[in-house]
């Protein structure tokens, strides 16, 4: 019984040593005066200072000065009134009008002009809420907090001092002289000017704006990362993306999954899975499955390839499509290796890639048929080794068409769809009249194959003819007349009379399953 009593006792006087040890008392070092008023202040003392000397407590290697203080000695409280001063260390200073401090936890209130300063950092509110232990200051009715040359309010926030980040919350407003940010909630790395956004964000710069829901920006060097309905404004260019990098210092943007690049003033769209921004250059570059989409009052271009690029500004615009290039419009569709569109001028080339020497001597007419540039317009499959469409820019719509070389002309007979009149020659003409191919002249050795009919839709016979030039001029149905500018040499032959090799000219290729229908087979 004896030891138990000497073994509780021992356990008494530790924890009392022990709470003694962790709860460390707050001091007066000055006062002027010291006076009591138990009604207003029962169990404190009150301490007043003079002009010369303001009151001075510490605690914890902390130093607070005041003109008063009510010191609760036994609860080991105060609060500290009148130009109230905090130091603690060489780096943490803080200025308000009033302060209550709990020793026992550690945390205080400030309250009237509060002003803390720490390294280069200056946090101006009206209330501060300090907590010693976790270093952390909270301010809960507006705060302006002041680094270097940027200037950060907020309704909402909390200072980290050991790891000088501030978390900001509400209506916050981050001004520096190279861009303005407007969030709702943010992370801040005081010194760096490294900004993490975790909710609506706004970021304008000089000549860009950025809006997303999360991300990262460097305001010291000017570059980001941003996720969540990412969107940049450059210019004259909206990007959209999955996520989006900038860099303001080279004007550049990359964008990543299902972006979008959408010029205003061209009405121009790019769609695609990877997009790299050059604002100075005026150029974009998307290389995962990448769709144009140019806008007219009149009709839309849907254009796809492996990898699309836009050059230029309004009045030099430069579209580049290369490898597998597909184009949709409303009337007409086509494909070809490479494509060129110059909006200045109006100017649409479709390209194959070159052949050398060697190709060229050993592929039969058939094969490189198979690989030259193509349009469907209606019925009809036009083809060569260059397809040139010119737009009439007045009236932004297309005018007409060439053929540079190897042009091959294919209707598939609307009686019988097993016939094809066919026409080819080195040349190929062709005009356009509200967005349809209403004639088209073969130039230079011009042969064709063109299946007649009587009045009630009976065969007549096949027609194979050769001439110097021919004009075709089409209805809405095919081809409707044809004209020979020099008297041809041909025949009409009955259809049992040709071998069915016969009914073709060298070089027929039927590529009607390589058609675009919709802009959804962009991509097939």
């Amino acid at each position: 019984m004896f030891k138990l009593k000497i073994i509780s006792l021992l356990i008494f006087i530790f924890s009392s040593q022990y709470l003694f040890v962790q709860e460390k008392k707050i001091e007066i070092i000055r006062a002027n005066s010291l006076d009591k008023d138990e009604l207003v202040y029962p169990d404190a003392n009150i301490l007043k200072g003079s002009i010369e000397k303001q009151v001075h407590l510490r605690h914890d290697e902390m130093d607070i000065f005041s003109n008063n203080a009510i010191f609760f000695q036994k609860k080991n409280k105060f609060i500290a009134v009148g130009d109230v001063l905090l130091k603690q260390g060489d780096s943490l200073e803080l200025k308000c009008d009033s302060l209550n401090y709990d020793g026992k936890i550690k945390k205080f209130f400030s309250y009237g002009r509060v002003s803390l300063i720490n390294k280069v950092t200056k946090l101006d509110s009206n209330e501060l809420f300090y907590d010693r232990d976790k270093n952390i200051a909270s301010f809960f009715s507006g705060g302006n907090i002041i680094d270097s040359l940027t200037t950060i309010q907020s309704e909402k926030g909390e200072y980290l001092l050991d790891v000088d980040k501030y978390k900001f919350r509400n209506d916050i407003i981050i001004t520096n002289p190279d861009y303005t940010i407007e969030s709702e909630s943010l992370d801040y790395i005081i010194g760096q000017e490294k900004t993490y956004f975790l909710d609506s964000t706004k970021i304008i710069g000089e000549s860009y704006e950025i809006t997303c829901k999360r991300g990262f920006y460097n305001g010291k060097l000017l570059k980001g990362y941003f996720l969540d309905n990412a969107k940049v404004l450059m210019k004259n260019r909206i990007i959209k993306g999955d996520s989006i990098f900038f860099d303001d210092n080279i004007k550049y943007a990359s964008a990543t999954k299902q972006i979008s690049i959408f010029d205003r003033n061209e009405k121009l769209q790019i769609l695609g899975e990877f997009a790299e921004i050059f604002e100075e250059k005026d150029s974009a570059i998307v290389t995962l499955n990448p769709m144009a989409i140019n806008t007219t009052e009149i009709d839309s271009l849907f254009i796809s390839a492996d990898t699309l690029y836009s050059v230029g500004d309004r009045k030099n615009r430069i579209i580049k499509g290369l490898n597998n290039v597909k184009f949709f419009k409303k009337n007409m569709s086509g494909k070809s290796d490479y494509i060129f569109i110059d909006e200045n001028k109006g100017l649409t080339r479709l390209m194959r890639k070159e052949l050398g020497t060697r190709a060229i001597q050993i592929m039969s007419q058939e094969q490189i048929n198979q690989i030259n540039p193509i349009i469907w317009d209606g019925n009809n499959q036009i083809s060569g080794d260059e397809i040139i469409l010119k737009e009439n820019l007045n009236e932004n719509k297309l005018d007409s068409l060439i053929v540079t070389n190897n042009g091959f002309i294919i209707e598939k007979d609307t009686i019988n769809i097993n016939n094809y009149n066919q026409i080819k020659g080195i040349k190929i003409f062709g005009k356009f009249i509200k967005g349809k191919i209403r004639s088209l002249k073969v130039d230079q050795n011009a042969e064709i194959i063109y299946h007649m009919y009587n009045d009630e839709k009976k065969l007549i016979g096949i027609d194979k003819a050769v001439s110097s030039s021919i004009l075709m001029k089409i209805a809405q149905d095919g081809i409707d007349e044809i004209i020979f500018n020099t008297s041809p040499e041909g025949m009409l032959y009955p259809e049992n009379f040709l071998e069915e090799n016969e009914k073709f000219l060298e070089g027929f290729v039927n590529r009607e399953h390589e058609k675009i229908k919709s802009k959804s087979d962009l991509f097939n």
